[in-house]
């Protein structure tokens, strides 16, 4: 659902995708290869938001702001499931997990990487490669290399999933019964912990 508002429509590169569940209001700039999820609300209207080529904003996250504010994702910042970001700056090839809230003014710097559930206070800068978490959140540690590795793996996977939902997303009628000839999905990714065993986490693979 694509909206104007008052003289500002928004502008879509024709390689990103915008969920049709999804509402984007206004004056927003989204750019190359963007995955915007269903349920995610970004509005424009008291302000310019600018989301640069390659972010994924996912599912039910709400990007809004105070009058006369931009807020920008830079290049491949990676906005997970339900995350809020207001009036707020997220630098390039940063991560927001899931459900977190980032406050107005905050300033992240390239490649941090906030934890799930976070709250970031308003006015709060963080410097380049931070690893934030907590409410109220603060930095525990530096981002590592495999970290920064691990992140832009799963941003590049949301980076070529618009060409494919272009190519194959369409409704459709739900089967009745499983068939017998149904595929199985290979895993494409892993997640930076996983159980072994004996109950301990893990680095995955």
């Amino acid at each position: 659902m694509i909206y104007a508002f008052e003289d500002f429509i928004p502008v879509i590169h024709p390689t990103a995708f915008v969920h049709p569940q999804a509402t984007v209001t206004g004056n927003v700039i989204i750019g190359k290869d963007v995955y915007i999820g269903p349920g995610a609300a970004i509005r424009g209207d008291w302000g310019q938001i600018i989301i640069a080529d390659g972010c994924n904003v996912q599912e039910n996250c709400t990007i809004h702001m105070f009058p006369g504010v931009t807020v920008r994702l830079e290049e491949e910042a990676h906005i997970g499931h339900g995350a809020i970001i207001h009036g707020a700056h997220i630098g390039k090839r940063c991560m927001v997990g899931m459900n977190a809230v980032v406050m107005d003014d905050v300033v992240l710097e390239e490649e941090c990487i906030v934890g799930a559930l976070s709250f970031l206070k308003a006015g709060e800068k963080f410097p380049k490669r931070s690893l934030i978490v907590g409410n109220p959140a603060k930095i525990i540690k530096s981002v590592s290399d495999e970290m920064m590795e691990w992140k832009n793996k799963g941003t590049a996977l949301y980076r070529s999933l618009p060409a494919t939902l272009h190519q194959t997303l369409k409704p459709c009628e739900p089967l009745t019964e499983i068939p017998a000839n149904r595929p199985e999905q290979l895993p494409s990714y892993q997640t930076w912990l996983k159980i072994n065993g004996e109950g301990r986490a893990e680095r995955g693979e």
